[in-house]
C-alpha cells in the first residue's frame, strides 16, 4: 500500500509540474492601457509605406508584452523605412543608425525585442514558402506612440515585426502585395 501511495504521489507531482510548464508556455499577453491619439501638425506623420497617423481622440491599445516566442512563433509582418527621412523616424534604437532598406533589418513590438536582448542578433523569418534572415536593429514601440518620437504614429501592435524592403524582396512578395503578412520567425 505504501508503494501506491508514493507512486500516486510521484505521479501527481509530475502531473503538477507538467501542467504548470504548459501553463507558462501558454501565457496570453494582455493590453497593458491605452493611450488618446493627438492629431499630428501639419506635415509631421510621415505616410511613407502606407503608415497610419494617429487620429485626434481615437484611443489606441498599448501592450508591455509579446506572445511567447517559440520555433515559430506566429507574428505579423509590416513594411517600414530604415532610412533618413522614411516613416521609421528617428535612427534605430540598438544602434543609433540609419538603415539601408536594401539590407535585411527588422524591428520587434516592445515584448519581443525585451529591452534591446535581440539587438544585432538575426532572426529567421518564414513566409511565402520561403525564409530570410534579418538583423534587429529596432523596437516598434507596443507602448507609445501618437507624439513626435513615434513620427505621430499609433503604438505598434504586440505581434509585429517590421521589415525593410530587402526581408519583403527576400520572401519574394510581390511588391504590390507588401504592407502585411502573416509570418513565423525564430532566433537564428
Amino acid at each position: 500500500m505504501k508503494t501506491f501511495g508514493l507512486k500516486a504521489s510521484l505521479l501527481l507531482t509530475a502531473i503538477l509540474v507538467f501542467t504548470d510548464c504548459l501553463n507558462v508556455e501558454g501565457q496570453v499577453c494582455h493590453p497593458s492601457g491605452k493611450i488618446r491619439g493627438k492629431k499630428p501638425p501639419p506635415g509631421e506623420c510621415n505616410q511613407g509605406n502606407d503608415s497610419d497617423c494617429c487620429k485626434e481622440g481615437k484611443l489606441y491599445t498599448t501592450y508591455k508584452c509579446s506572445p511567447t516566442v517559440s520555433s515559430h512563433s506566429k507574428a505579423y509582418l509590416t513594411l517600414n523605412g530604415f532610412e533618413k527621412d522614411e516613416d521609421g523616424g528617428a535612427p534605430s534604437e540598438c544602434d543609433n543608425h540609419y538603415h539601408s532598406d536594401d539590407t535585411p533589418v527588422v524591428a520587434l513590438s516592445t515584448g519581443w525585442y525585451n529591452k534591446g536582448s535581440r539587438c544585432l542578433n538575426n532572426i529567421t523569418i518564414t513566409a511565402n514558402g520561403r525564409s530570410v534572415v534579418a538583423m534587429v536593429v529596432d523596437e516598434c514601440d507596443s507602448t507609445m506612440g501618437c507624439d513626435s518620437d513615434h513620427d505621430y504614429q499609433p503604438p505598434c501592435a504586440n505581434n509585429i515585426v517590421d521589415a525593410s524592403r530587402a526581408v519583403w524582396k527576400a520572401l519574394g512578395v510581390p511588391q504590390d502585395q507588401w504592407g502585411g503578412l502573416d509570418i513565423t520567425w525564430t532566433d537564428a
